[in-house]
């Protein structure tokens, strides 16, 4: 029962920890702005979490730790690091960052960041509140 509690919770940590991961690489794009060459990185996140949430609708239960894993996991969402190499600049220097779209996705991200944060304190609040009330 608990495990039905937490699955969410752990999809959305996953995602915090993504949005981290984000929040990095762009700083890490900001930084090297005036870098010549330099390609932007991004995160591919969602896009692994959808294809891995479109599979088979149930999950097999393994006892063993040699048992095959059967049906949909979202432990093939992961989280990868993607470096846009296309020569898409139009900068003669060669670097593809445009500093307003990154600081655009900053903001996304941030945005994105704190309701991942909050929704997770929201799911142990109301979990501590269960243990609580459960003991009177």
């Amino acid at each position: 029962m608990f495990d039905k509690l937490t699955t969410n919770l752990k999809l959305r940590e996953k995602a915090l920890d993504a949005a981290w991961i984000r929040n990095e690489v762009i700083a890490q794009n900001i930084a090297n702005v005036d870098t010549p060459g330099y390609k932007k990185s991004t995160v591919a996140f969602e896009e692994y979490l959808q294809s891995a949430s479109q599979k088979s609708g149930f999950k097999g239960n393994t006892t063993d730790s040699r048992h095959i894993p059967i049906g949909r996991s979202n432990d093939n969402a992961r989280i990868r690091i993607v470096k846009d190499n296309r020569n898409l600049s139009t900068r003669l220097d060669g670097n593809n960052v445009d500093i307003e779209v990154e600081m655009a996705e900053m903001a996304k991200n941030n945005i994105r960041y704190n309701t991942l944060i909050q929704s997770i304190s929201n799911s142990y609040q109301r979990i501590r509140t269960v243990i609580n009330e459960g003991r009177r």
